[in-house]
């Protein structure tokens, strides 16, 4: 029988590395006091699509309920997150997760997270952890070569406040923003009647670097007191970050995501020697306007399978077969013992093909 397009068999090495980056990414967040918490695989797909959200509803694996509700697989684990937090209202602030969301996309459909969620705290201390728990993973996971990029929502949607643009308009023009579609970004704006809106976002999606360009742009926007304010508060993160020893940060002036629910910072990890994406995360207020509520939140989420292709191997064991027979298999089983740190295999006939480092023959010994 045949996978859907997009759903994978997995086995062997590849499992070992995806559960040592789980156990590893376990071990870290435990020690920095985040509590584990799991959602159904099965929401209704209000849950993600609704505005707060605005996830595509094409993008969903969905059937009917017995009443004529949709349900979808997990989509989003923030999004499901939320609610299970609000529907239980506990009091501890970090939270963790692991496991797969489902979504329609060019990387199949099932993709497996590892993320933290932290709630109602003050909004630079939410940042930091969020970002220094990040760098701690990473570093626990051995992982060389990364860069950590910053952005905020707020810069985006100062831009395009005077377009007027309404929900569908302005889906579009973030999608284009986040794809870097300069021709497209500067059409949508002309359209609205403003060439010079359309010449500030084509220079904000090239708005990306060091320090030097946050420099640049606190000149730039001088007489924007909100704009200035973004550009000291991601410099504050950038330092802080330098400080804690993080070769790479740079800052992204035009990064915007295709989800609405972000409200503030962004951030993403990205690993040098592929360009993939290990992590990306921000703050979601917004998220919990849908539940009239107004709770600061902040999160990210490691794309486990892009880890798991990068971490380094476990040491080769010694691959061991102990060659037994009906008689002397429970003796052989009991060998074992003598064997800590080698692979161990009970055969009674020895391979024609084999790659064992020592044979042991425990056929003839007689039992007592």
């Amino acid at each position: 029988m045949f996978l859907p397009a997009g759903s994978q068999d997995k086995m062997g090495e590849k499992l070992n590395h995806q559960a040592k980056v789980n156990r590893i990414f376990r071990k870290v967040v435990q020690q920095r006091n985040y509590k584990a918490i799991e959602t159904p695989v099965v929401e209704y797909a209000q849950t993600f699509t609704n505005p707060h959200v605005g996830m595509a509803f094409n993008k969903l694996l969905k059937w009917f309920d017995r009443e004529g509700n949709i349900e979808v697989l997990r989509a989003d684990w923030t999004t499901a997150i939320a609610r299970a937090l609000l529907t239980k209202n506990p009091s501890h602030f970090k939270w963790f997760y692991q496991g797969s969301v489902f979504q329609n996309n060019v990387n199949g459909i099932e993709s497996q997270q590892a993320g933290i969620e932290i709630i109602r705290t003050d909004l630079l201390l939410g940042e930091m952890e969020t970002l220094f728990t990040a760098v701690d993973v990473l570093e626990a996971l051995s992982i060389e070569g990364y860069v950590i990029e910053l952005g905020h929502t707020g810069i985006f949607d100062d831009m395009v406040q005077p377009l007027g643009l309404n929900v569908e308009e302005e889906e579009q023009l973030r999608v284009a923003m986040n794809d870097k579609q300069e021709d497209v970004v500067y059409q949508m704006a002309m359209k609205k009647g403003s060439k010079q809106i359309a010449n500030r976002l084509i220079e904000l999606i090239q708005a990306y670097g060091n320090k030097e360009i946050l420099t640049e742009y606190r000149r730039h926007w001088e007489h924007s007191e909100e704009l200035v304010e973004i550009i000291n508060h991601l410099e504050q993160l950038m330092t802080s970050l330098e400080q804690l020893g993080v070769q790479d940060v740079i800052v992204d002036l035009g990064s915007v995501r295709k989800l609405r629910y972000y409200s503030g910072t962004m951030f993403s990890g990205y690993l040098k020697k592929t360009g993939a994406i290990c992590f990306s995360g921000g703050r979601y207020d917004r998220l919990y306007a849908q539940f009239d509520k107004d709770i600061s939140a902040v999160g990210l989420a490691f794309y486990v399978d892009v880890l798991t292709s990068v971490i380094a191997a476990e040491p080769k064991k010694a691959q061991v077969c102990l060659l037994a027979s009906p008689k002397t298999h429970v003796k052989a089983e009991q060998m074992r013992i003598n064997f800590p740190n080698a692979q161990v295999d009970i055969l009674y006939q020895l391979p024609k093909e084999h790659r064992y480092d020592e044979i042991i023959n425990v056929q003839d010994e007689v039992e007592p």
